[in-house]
């Protein structure tokens, strides 16, 4: 049915570095970890005979390898409006350290000198989403943690910033549905083993 995809599944990548130790991970192209790898293996089996009608995915190699160690079955295609907020400044830093020198700053609501704000990221998800409106079967993105919580806020037509009431670990499946005529989460941060530290890239 034109305007409602059957299921929209959302993969977030596997652990890296910078995930494991909570920094921030935007445009840095850091890898998966060997525990990475294998979640991102897990991933796969848990998504074995689910064929999608479309596959998008950051470009960063992180959400690249997590796809295909996943063993994704669909046509793949790379879009660089799933690529991870613009950290700018702040990129490779937590935020215990930023608040060290900005009392109180979130990612949601802080200025990012030289990045991107939370609105600027709604704009790019809001693309992918209309991307999605004429698809006739189910459709899996795959890409980081704090771009998939703004992209969820949206298809629940709230403001970007709602994403900050989302919680998302790494190597996790959520899946973006309808009731009726209504958008719903039907399934958040489900996963096997949670990576409960790692709330960036």
């Amino acid at each position: 049915m034109s305007g409602r995809p059957h299921g929209v599944v959302l993969v977030r990548h596997g652990e890296t570095e910078w995930s494991r130790t909570g920094r921030h991970t935007g445009l840095t192209d850091v890898p998966l970890t060997d525990a990475g790898r294998e979640q991102a293996g897990a991933l796969g089996e848990r998504l074995a005979g689910r064929v999608f009608v479309k596959v998008l995915v950051s470009p960063l190699g992180r959400a690249a390898e997590t796809c295909r160690l996943a063993g994704l079955e669909g046509p793949v295609e790379t879009t660089t409006d799933l690529i991870e907020w613009d950290y700018g400044e702040y990129e490779g830093r937590t935020t215990a350290d930023i608040r060290t020198e900005a009392p109180g700053w979130t990612v949601w609501g802080g200025a990012i000198p030289g990045g991107e704000t939370a609105d600027e990221v709604g704009t790019r998800v809001d693309r992918v989403i209309a991307a999605l409106a004429d698809v006739d079967g189910e459709a899996a993105l795959v890409a980081h943690g704090h771009v998939l919580r703004v992209l969820a806020a949206r298809w629940l037509g709230l403001e970007a910033v709602a994403g900050r009431l989302l919680a998302l670990d790494t190597a996790t499946l959520s899946v973006l549905g309808w009731e009726r005529e209504t958008r719903v989460i039907r399934t958040w941060n489900a996963s096997g083993g949670r990576d409960e530290s790692a709330p960036t890239g």
